[in-house]
């Protein structure tokens, strides 16, 4: 394949796989249509599917595997039997260039062990956070960790939160990204030491960048903060509790709309005002999490989405990779390390 940037799919993963990674990838080519890819996966099956789509077919490359990860499989076991996986030649590719970024809607636990081994971590990064960005009454923000670490000390805080900025200029195009540490109240005293002292460690830092301080639960939708920073354990929460929150309501709508005849006449009127509320809440649009803190770049999508989510998540990846999103990390993570070492020589 030629120098252009190049993607690596798990052709395997996903509720819907392979089609749905196939029409996600055609998607995903109309946006970037420079973009190439290696599909691992079982090339029997794939095939066909790609002779349907020309355009697309010219624009991939298939490395066969008949072997994939299942959903059910344990990450220790996906490591020990899975090394001729699709998931895991997909992480192979980035690890030895042959692609920039993967793509996989494939097991979560399993993903994350592979790429941890595979990849290995960013100098200065102890652990990964799951990341990903969700719509607010100001428009995105960004929120990590959704649920890689259940429990973390102040510095893997710090580390997320320099993570997050880096993610929020280079995926949603802000300039200074403000960031916010999730927290019981917005006191500079509440919380447990570790979100204290990496607030601390926030407000003194030499880093350009917009420390906030305390947020609480209503400041994530309200969008208080381009970047919410706390551990996998209360970010997960946080997102299944948005998620379920928002298909509660829509289901509500939904009833109250086929209640009665009045009511049905009165969605008529404002079908094109709901239409365009539920396309800003699409959770396809927001597809695509990235493991932030590796070696390289790891795009989860959600197992259960269709082509369109699909196609968001590779966009992603192509928005990761084509800005250099690591050697960004790298830097800031230097200066850091940097200040903290001078600032201790002038207190030594």
């Amino acid at each position: 394949m030629s120098s252009r940037l190049t993607i690596a799919l798990d052709a395997m993963g996903g509720d819907r796989a392979p089609q749905m990674v196939i029409d996600g990838a055609n998607i995903a080519r109309k946006r970037f249509p420079d973009v190439q890819y290696l599909l691992f996966g079982d090339e029997p099956r794939l095939t066909p599917l790609l002779e349907k789509v020309p355009a697309l077919k010219a624009l991939c490359e298939i490395r066969h595997t008949p072997e994939f990860v299942a959903n059910e499989d344990k990450p220790s076991v996906a490591l020990r039997s899975g090394r001729r996986s699709s998931m895991r030649l997909a992480i192979d590719a980035v690890d030895t260039g042959d692609a920039a970024a993967v793509v996989s809607a494939g097991n979560t636990g399993a993903l994350m062990a592979m790429a941890k081994v595979v990849l290995r971590m960013v100098p200065g990064i102890d652990r990964p956070a799951i990341a990903s960005y969700f719509p607010t009454l100001r428009g995105e923000s960004v929120m990590l960790d959704l649920g890689a670490n259940v429990e973390c000390d102040a510095d893997n805080l710090v580390q997320f939160a320099i993570m997050g900025e880096v993610f929020a200029r280079t995926v949603l195009g802000v300039t200074q990204p403000s960031i916010g540490l999730l927290n019981v109240g917005a006191e500079e005293q509440k919380g447990h030491e570790e979100v204290r002292t990496a607030a601390a460690t926030l407000r003194d830092t030499d880093l350009p960048i917009r420390f906030h301080g305390f947020v609480e639960g209503n400041d994530i939708t309200g969008g208080t903060v381009d970047v919410v920073v706390t551990d996998g354990f209360s970010g997960n929460i946080a997102l299944k509790t948005a998620e379920g929150t928002a298909k509660l309501y829509s289901e509500f709508l939904r009833g109250a709309f086929r209640s009665s005849f009045i009511a049905r006449v009165g969605y008529l009127f404002a079908r094109h005002a709901l239409n365009k509320v539920r396309k800003r809440i699409d959770p396809r649009r927001y597809n695509g999490a990235l493991f932030l803190g590796l070696n390289g770049i790891v795009v989860k999508s959600h197992g259960g989405t269709d082509a369109l989510g699909f196609a968001n998540a590779i966009g992603v990846a192509i928005d990761m990779a084509a800005n250099d999103f690591n050697s960004k990390i790298r830097a800031e993570l230097e200066h850091l390390q940097s200040g903290a070492a001078n600032r201790q020589a002038a207190t030594g």
